[in-house]
């Protein structure tokens, strides 16, 4: 029985050599993607065993004491941690839930358009937003919303009174997530614009001399199309609901909107590089990604069961 394994093992180790040698071009061509990941992804991981030491930069990684989760319980017990760890998550989720239909709303729309030439001047809109650095995009919407701003010119005219966007907790979800919103909505909608490039023109025809309106063949003929597609990006942010850029955040913050706006990048920032507490900072970025890692397992499975057994594994 175990020469029978061993034989098959060998069979099998030979097959995958010649499909390697075969395919050989196809390796090469994966191969820097795969060196890069490793290089940048997978060996900085040996850092994260600092989490799990009273790290001193004299002492080194290795020589540093080693005191446990220590760390992780010096977060979990600080009494700014529910605030934070909230705010992160409702940032994420109501980010997740108001932005993802956009993109497809926008596909959906933009397939109907016959004049290919009005079809890319509103693409070109659309996208235009994407290539606008985050710093921009801040200094735009504090622009947009100071006191003296255009819309507050305008809140005046109607109430009487400016309202202090920038400096009201508030308000700060909403604008972040609109903005992002505006400024990503458009370049995230050309996946699905791809796949609804593939569709059968003969479907939409048939289905209008049936009696199909635009709504009804959008519901019945191009949702289906985007539904594997929908499905896959949906874990994948789902699963990086806990990931939210720390540059935009940062930027957005005043002293008066901190209530709502400190989050878990923010917080590892401060307390990693200006307060110099890496040990702390990397334990609380840990952290974050386990919970990442278990929502994307989660949220797999539950549309695996929603999607017919399809999910991104």
């Amino acid at each position: 029985m175990q020469i029978h394994a061993e034989k098959k093992a060998a069979s099998k180790l030979k097959n995958n050599l010649e499909y390697i040698k075969k395919n050989y071009h196809l390796y090469l061509l994966v191969a820097p993607a795969i060196i890069l990941t490793i290089i940048f992804k997978y060996i900085p991981m040996y850092g994260a065993i600092i989490a799990f030491k009273d790290f001193s930069t004299i002492k080194g990684i290795l020589g540093s004491d080693w005191v446990g989760l220590d760390n992780f319980t010096k977060f979990l017990s600080s009494p700014n941690f529910a605030d934070i760890f909230m705010n992160t998550l409702k940032l994420s989720f109501f980010g997740l839930i108001v932005g993802f239909p956009v993109p497809i709303i926008l596909s959906l729309m933009l397939n109907q358009l016959r004049r290919a030439a009005i079809k890319k001047n509103i693409q070109l809109v659309l996208y235009a937003p994407n290539f606008i650095s985050v710093v921009v995009i801040v200094g735009m919407v504090f622009i947009f919303l100071s006191p003296t701003g255009p819309i507050n010119q305008l809140v005046s005219f109607i109430t009487g009174k400016p309202l202090m966007f920038m400096s009201n907790p508030d308000y700060f979800r909403s604008i972040y997530i609109i903005s992002g919103i505006w400024q990503a909505a458009g370049w995230s909608s050309i996946i699905y614009v791809a796949a609804l490039a593939n569709v059968d023109p003969e479907l939409h025809n048939a289905a209008t001399i049936d009696g199909a309106n635009i709504l009804q063949r959008m519901i019945h003929i191009d949702l289906p199309t985007l539904k594997p597609l929908m499905a896959v990006t949906f874990i994948l942010a789902a699963g990086g609901i806990m990931s939210i850029g720390f540059e935009k955040a940062y930027l957005m913050q005043t002293s008066m909107n901190l209530p709502s706006s400190e989050i878990l990048p923010t917080y590892v920032y401060k307390v990693g590089l200006q307060s110099g507490d890496y040990a702390y900072s990397t334990a609380v970025g840990l952290f974050n990604s386990v919970i990442n890692v278990i929502l994307l397992i989660v949220v797999n499975k539950i549309v695996k069961k929603l999607n017919e057994g399809e999910g991104l594994y």
